[in-house]
């Protein structure tokens, strides 16, 4: 009797509990707002940025008026020459799964971007290190709008010389998880074979660069029209995968950076060294596909499965860097890494380049020229 009751009331707890999560969510969901119900008002100082009040495809992006940011004692004010299109910031479409951190029924941020390329105009009274007219890049929540304002000792550090605006905001997302998932997870050394699978995007053209900057033999894997490209900023071997299944060769590879997660693990274990490490970095593109979940899923499992052999299959979350930032700088004054910019949108054609990045095809990284008092509908 003792134990029906336990689990009679146990039950009950159990039950009682999902009602409560269930309300609560419901609550949280109905409750969900953003600035755009709050701040109905006309700007004082208006300035044009890239929004959106609502979850859903490109189309529910808009160009609006919002008030121009005012730094504080640490930071900077920087008027954006240019931004970059970046798979985070398909969270407009507000994946299910993570709508508790974005926002129930809206979005909670409703701003657009992260990497940003731009001129300082003004920095607050504890700011040393950047002064007016500097030109610098670096990464920022909100950066695809006319000005934003950066913590001094945060992601931003001084833009090369020998870069544009566009090309340096092509860098801070994409060649930091290069360089981290690379550097700081598959550990490479010179001399090292190592494979990119998915050499030709944003993330891949980075990757390609940045590990033949470190000395190693490097092997790209993409399609037939991106070969000459990828040989072209380095690659010592390009694989068309169209013709050949680098996981049914002969050559074994020190790293595997995986920018797609389209093998099984018994494939590229297959193709590893016998303590080699596969760098989980992407799943193939940006923007939600039929296949997107199963190569989440494929990640975790991979992860999981590899605590149990030598070979390891690593995932990681990327981390805006400073110090990161600045060796990317310094490469790219060097002329070790170049970045590749498949095409550039104006701030009022965001939601077109957005489309076009959904489409997962591109070749380098899609950038937004911020041309100021720009007009437009966002290429709707």
């Amino acid at each position: 009797m003792k134990l029906k009751r336990v689990i009679k009331w146990t039950g009950v707890a159990i039950l009682v509990s999902l009602v409560l999560g269930f309300v609560a969510l419901f609550v949280a969901y109905w409750r969900s707002t953003n600035d755009c119900e709050r701040n109905t008002s006309t700007p004082a100082n208006p300035i044009k940025a890239v929004v959106h009040c609502e979850y859903g495809s490109p189309d529910v992006l808009t160009l609006a008026d919002v008030e121009k940011p005012v730094p504080n004692d640490n930071q900077l004010l920087v008027r954006v020459r240019a931004a970059a299109v970046n798979p985070l910031d398909f969270t407009i479409r507000g994946p299910w799964l993570i709508r508790p951190i974005l926002g129930m029924r809206k979005p909670k941020d409703t701003r657009l971007g992260v990497d940003y390329a731009g001129t300082v105009e003004a920095v607050g009274k504890n700011v040393t290190q950047f002064k007016p007219d500097d030109e610098v890049f670096g990464g920022k929540d909100g950066a695809i709008a006319e000005y934003i304002c950066v913590l001094a000792d945060r992601a931003v550090t001084l833009k090369p010389a020998n870069m544009t605006f566009e090309q340096a905001a092509s860098v801070p997302v994409a060649a930091i998880t290069a360089l981290q998932g690379l550097r700081d997870k598959g550990k490479i050394q010179a001399g090292q074979k190592v494979l990119i699978n998915g050499a030709s995007g944003g993330v891949g053209t980075f990757a390609v660069q940045i590990a033949k900057s470190f000395g190693t033999e490097v092997t790209g894997v993409c399609s037939t029209r991106n070969v000459d490209l990828v040989r072209s900023i380095g690659a010592d071997h390009v694989i068309d995968y169209t013709k050949e299944d680098f996981t049914k060769g002969d050559q074994r590879y020190d790293v595997i950076f995986d920018n797609v997660n389209n093998h099984s693990f018994s494939d590229r274990r297959r193709v590893l060294t016998p303590n080699g490490i596969c760098v989980l970095a992407g799943i193939g593109g940006a923007g939600l596909h039929p296949e997107t979940w199963a190569r989440i899923i494929w990640g975790f499992k991979a992860d999981l499965l590899s605590r149990f052999v030598h070979q390891k299959f690593v995932r990681y979350v990327t981390k805006l860097d400073k110090e990161d930032l600045k060796l990317l700088s310094d490469l790219m004054q060097t002329g070790k890494v170049t970045p590749v910019i498949d095409r550039t949108y104006k701030l009022s054609e965001t939601a077109e380049a957005m489309r076009y990045f959904e489409e997962g095809h591109a070749r380098g990284k899609v950038v937004i020229t911020v041309e100021h008092g720009e007009q437009g509908s966002l290429g709707l």
